[in-house]
């Protein structure tokens, strides 16, 4: 079994790789380059909500903080990129821990509704705060990643390979996390907080580490968004991002690793094909999203390994050996 999934991400792997060459569009290849970065966040939002089970509504929020950390301090300071980029995941790795704190002291929808109240409060503060976020205005004028060896990163083909190269790392470390003892701590809180306090399991500790381990996901996206559009304004912070990143969950698959991945990568090519319907495209997927809730409760995911195991339960039942019949005459 773990060969299979193997090939199945290497084959993933092959395929982001040779899109370049088939696909000469350039629009084409921003638009998944910027869903591969919306899938960096939302996997990182997945081991909190998925794993954890613990809905955080502020997750643009965090993703934004990661955004301005590099557009301020490589415009404002002039900071070289890759440092402001290291940057952007450790200023929203502690502002986590310290909005953790308190906010992981609450169960359920109190611990939602605090964190939309955060992500709230960091866009208005991005909106508001003129003298150091440039306000509406945003942030103009953000530089490039600078090459690496003989790499440039001023084409949209190379920025294209980076983004995909930090999702590949993003999802290794990830796959590592949820395989580990720590990711069946979270999967364990998850479940059952109670059952799992009384296995000896720390619920306030491994839930701030899975909450600091996200928000470091979307520190390290909101990086990478801002060197790749250039420019960010206080939309980057706007609550719609969080649902968007919701809906990748639920529908490919939401506490499963390939589920948010795959979620995040259909949907926007979804949403493109669409374009045609202009302002009536929200009336065809809004149904199609409904549909695809109620027939796939488990997302794109669950319904692949259902279908795999029925399979193999009935390979198993055709290769049973059939009983044979007791020898012997019955006597009444």
């Amino acid at each position: 079994m773990r060969i299979l999934r193997n090939h199945g991400w290497l084959t993933l792997l092959a395929l982001g790789i040779a899109l370049p060459l088939v696909v000469r569009n350039d629009y084409s290849l921003t638009v998944m380059a910027t869903a591969y970065i919306f899938a960096l966040a939302t996997v990182g939002l997945n081991l909190l909500t998925g794993y954890t089970g613990q809905f955080n509504l502020a997750h643009a929020g965090f993703l934004a903080v990661g955004a301005y950390t590099v557009g301020i301090l490589t415009v404002d300071h002039q900071v070289p990129f890759w440092i402001a980029f290291v940057a952007s995941g450790i200023v929203t790795t502690v502002l986590g821990f310290f909005v953790g704190l308190v906010s992981l002291r609450l169960k359920g929808h109190y611990f939602s509704i605090f964190t939309l109240c955060v992500g709230y409060i960091i866009f208005l503060v991005i909106e508001k705060w003129d003298a150091v976020t440039h306000g509406v205005v945003g942030v103009i004028g953000i530089p490039a990643p600078p090459p690496v060896g003989p790499v440039s990163f001023e084409n949209p083909v190379p920025l294209y390979y980076l983004t995909l190269a930090f999702l590949a790392a993003g999802m290794w470390l990830m796959r590592r996390i949820v395989d580990s003892l720590l990711g069946r701590t979270f999967i364990a809180i998850r479940n059952s907080e109670n059952l799992a306090q009384s296995l000896g399991i720390n619920l306030m500790h491994n839930k701030l580490i899975a909450f600091l381990i996200s928000t470091f996901y979307a520190g390290l996206a909101g990086g990478l968004y801002a060197g790749f559009v250039r420019f960010i304004g206080p939309d980057i912070a706007a609550i719609d991002h969080t649902f968007d990143m919701t809906m990748y969950m639920v529908v490919g698959g939401i506490g499963t690793l390939a589920g948010p991945l795959i979620g995040a990568l259909a949907l926007p090519w979804l949403t493109q094909t669409l374009q045609f319907l202009q302002a009536y495209r929200f009336l065809v997927f809004g149904p199609l999203l409904i549909v695809l809730l109620i027939f796939l409760p488990n997302g794109i995911v669950g319904l692949y390994r259902t279908i795999t195991l029925r399979r193999a339960a009935q390979r198993a039942s055709q290769s049973a050996p059939i009983p044979r019949a007791a020898s012997g005459d019955s006597h009444a």
